[in-house]
């Protein structure tokens, strides 16, 4: 295993047609392998439009399997541009059963597993409980040629637990592939607040676990069209922000709010060796004493 490998992340905006979006996510997966990158995590969902914002059913038809044609076409951009991919799909696991799922794909093209999103919001806005089953295969960590990574997705990023779970598996590396913006009525009163707290979590997982954060959002502004049909609503303005962080919280790349953009960034294992040395969190958890947090409020 290498001490030290790029992470790359594609910062995109998604437009109507699902066929173009796959093509943008494969060439920028080439780009990124360009400027150095090991391992690319493209947004969350990328292949269409945040479709969320409405429940209709007859998006459905929307899902894929796993494999299927998106993770076909990145496997094939893995294998080519010698790079592991992390490509997030909307999985057709079965007739009525379909996951937001995490693809990692290895540098030689084949996949090393999956991850289903474990934490589904119900917001206005954001309607993923209609349209996905909560994760079945727990937080995981995987082992690509460029070194052992996890994936969570989205929504995951809140939740301290799920973090922690993929760290103690071994992950160097937690990424997050993201479809997160602002509600427009929201953005002049709450906007600076809401980013600031997600960047503040994610980078708090970072330093509480002693690994690097990789933060992948799209841009740009939609109202959840597919193939051209306007959703009703005020849409959503994707606010961007990409970022990736070291194990001390240390911001290293970060996008702008509204731009397309590639970020790549060193991860140093010997770094992540020093910080746990000196602020060792994982010697000093008190496991026999957690018992507790498996139950939803303490009475």
């Amino acid at each position: 295993m290498a001490e030290k490998f790029n992470v790359g992340l594609v910062q995109m905006s998604c437009g109507p047609d699902p066929d173009a979006n796959v093509a943008k996510a494969v060439a920028r997966v080439k780009d990124a392998a360009r400027q150095g990158a090991h391992v690319v995590c493209l947004p969350e969902l990328f292949r269409t439009q945040y479709f969320c914002q409405r429940e209709d059913a007859a998006l459905f038809d929307l899902a894929e399997p796993i494999p299927g044609p998106t993770t076909d076409a990145l496997a094939q951009a893995a294998e080519d541009n010698k790079v592991v991919v992390i490509a997030s799909v909307f999985e057709k696991r079965a007739r009525g059963v379909y996951h937001n799922t995490a693809a990692v794909i290895d540098a030689d093209g084949t996949t090393k597993g999956i991850y289903r999103k474990m934490h589904i919001p119900d917001d206005p806005l954001y309607y993923e409980k209609f349209y996905f089953t909560p994760g079945d295969l727990g937080f995981k960590a995987f082992d690509t040629a460029a070194g052992r990574i996890g994936t969570l997705v989205c929504w995951d990023q809140w939740y301290p637990e799920g973090a922690r779970l993929t760290a103690l598996q071994g992950a160097h590396v937690l990424f997050y592939p993201t479809a997160i913006g602002w509600h427009p009525a929201e953005k002049a009163q709450f906007g600076k607040a809401q980013h600031d707290a997600w960047r503040t979590i994610q980078r708090a997982h970072g330093i509480a676990n002693g690994v690097y954060v990789a933060v992948v959002n799209r841009a740009g502004f939609e109202h959840g069209d597919i193939r051209g049909n306007r959703a009703e609503g005020e849409g959503l303005e994707f606010w961007g922000g990409s970022f990736i962080c070291d194990p001390f919280g240390t911001v290293l790349a970060e996008a702008s709010h509204d731009k397309e953009e590639i970020l790549v960034a060193e991860m140093d294992l010997g770094r992540l060796e020093d910080v746990r040395r000196n602020w060792p969190f994982l010697r000093d958890r008190r496991i026999d004493a957690y018992a507790p947090i498996t139950q939803r409020v303490i009475d």
